[in-house]
């Protein structure tokens, strides 16, 4: 342990740590980001549809918009994900791509007529309706791919190993780091001494490769009881049982292309993550239909409340002029909690009779409010750091519809807010949105298109001279089958 903690002091100031093991801010912002998804619908609005109500996906943005269901429905939804990464480190330019299927939502909601008069016709006051709701939307999707490569100008990953590795005896190396540089006579001790550290990289100069794939998401399970009140009152409760899997493989080569180094030909870092775990929350809304041209809304929700689980390994294998050699590290298992920031989200929609609607959400969501914690390890430091690292993210999303019956046209953009205190890396996410669909008396048929552009920094390890801009770009396209009874 206190290896990891000498390792975690090193990285704090990294997008995305070398080490993948050590639980910092970059898994608290990782795991608290969530983006709209759900129905076609609600994703050819961009998300926006906190007022507006009557889609499945109501009841992860804001619960009281299943209250405006007036009758039952079951949806599906399978989505097809490209994901398109385009990198510039130290002037070398590579991109690549990865394409994945997902289930998006399945949904089922019951609505229950309550309220009768004498005669046994609809009243006009009281509660008319309240409604159940249970199935899954998908929050955040993790699934990318990057290359990385270029020319080093003046380090090494091997240059953290020997930091890392300086002041212990070669058997009180980090099994997960300097012991495997160690093991493959990548580092080595000095003459007179086996506590001070060299690698045979003394100069700069090799080319430099990062091969990082992920894979996973977020999908949150959402049990909703709603009620309508006069159709003019709305409200509702979620109960959010989020499940997360994340998956990360990573090879990095430092590589003598140009045949120039003593003894040295090339050396592989490879790294294998897995994380798992579920959480809690509860969301609680509002809906109120000012006039018929007018509905305002608002939602909160809790802290998600997780409990992780993350599994890891590594190896070096190292390719010198004398011999090959690799070393693996042991597999390693940690479990750990974490409570992302709670949410707030306004709502305002434009009712235009049958004919259409526009609908705008804003979202607040502090992300320096997100707490690591664990049994075993108090993350004093770490949450010193979301703290110092993190900020305010104001999140717009901006949705309209025209409906030409049986047919409908939406279009959207929605944009989320950086979340860094500082400049260090862009953060900002924004959507460009189009949809259709086609609606009958039992049955309807939904489309959506979703372009998502982000950027970010990535640094190879703690002492690169420069970043990795890496800008992703990537295309959505949900469909959505549905039943209406």
């Amino acid at each position: 342990m206190k290896a990891l903690k000498v390792f975690i002091s090193l990285t704090f100031c990294l997008t995305i740590p070398i080490i993948i093991q050590a639980q910092d801010k970059t898994d608290a912002l990782r795991y608290s980001q969530i983006y709209f998804g759900g129905t076609a619908r609600s994703l050819g609005l961009a998300g926006a549809f906190g007022s507006a109500g009557a889609d499945f996906f109501s009841a992860s943005v804001n619960p009281a918009g299943i209250g405006l269901y007036k009758s039952s429905e079951i949806t599906f939804s399978p989505s097809f994900y490209s994901g398109n990464t385009f990198t510039n480190y130290n002037e070398t330019e590579t991109e690549d791509q990865k394409f994945n299927v997902n289930i998006n939502n399945v949904g089922m909601v019951w609505n229950f007529d309550i309220k009768k008069d004498k005669e046994g016709e609809d009243s006009d006051y009281g509660w008319n309706n309240f409604q159940l709701a249970f199935g899954i939307n998908r929050l955040n999707n993790f699934n990318n791919r990057i290359i990385i490569q270029g020319n080093s100008k003046s380090s090494s990953l091997l240059d953290v190993f020997v930091s890392q590795a300086n002041g212990l005896k070669p058997e009180n190396l980090d099994k997960f780091g300097s012991a495997l540089a160690f093991n493959t006579y990548l580092i080595d001790t000095l003459v007179g001494g086996n506590t001070e550290y060299y690698s045979v990289l003394p100069n700069s100069g090799v080319l430099q490769r990062k091969l990082l794939t992920t894979s996973g998401g977020i999908n949150e399970m959402v049990i909703n009881l709603a009620a309508n009140y006069s159709d003019k009152l709305y409200i509702g409760g979620t109960l959010g049982l989020p499940i997360i899997r994340y998956y990360e493989q990573s090879q990095y080569y430092e590589i003598d292309n140009a045949d120039t180094l003593p003894n040295f030909k090339s050396f592989t870092y490879s790294e294998d993550l897995a994380t798992s775990g579920s959480g809690f929350n509860f969301k609680f809304g509002i809906i109120y239909r000012l006039n018929d041209y007018v509905r305002l809304g608002a939602a909160v929700q809790t802290p998600t409340f997780f409990t992780l689980k993350d599994s890891y390994s590594k190896k070096i294998k190292s390719n010198l002029e004398t011999a090959n050699y690799q070393d693996n590290s042991p597999l390693g298992v940690f479990n750990y909690e974490l409570m992302t920031p709670m949410r707030a989200t306004g709502n305002i929609a434009f009712i235009i009779g049958r004919l259409g609607m526009l609908n705008v959400d804003y979202e607040f969501v502090d992300y320096s409010d997100s707490k690591l914690n664990s049994s075993n390890y108090k993350f004093f430091d770490e949450n010193e750091s979301i703290r110092n690292s993190y900020t305010v993210a104001n999140n717009i999303r901006v949705g309209g519809e025209i409906v030409l019956a049986p047919f409908s046209v939406r279009g959207g953009y929605a944009y989320y807010g950086s979340p860094y205190k500082t400049g260090l890396n862009d953060g900002k996410k924004s959507f460009v949105t189009f949809g259709m669909g086609v609606k009958e008396k039992g049955y309807f048929i939904d489309l959506a298109y979703i372009y998502s552009l982000s950027k970010e920094d990535y640094y190879l390890y703690p002492n690169v001279s420069s970043p990795a801009h890496n800008k992703m770009i990537n295309h959505n396209v949900v469909l959505t089958f549905g039943l209406k009874y």
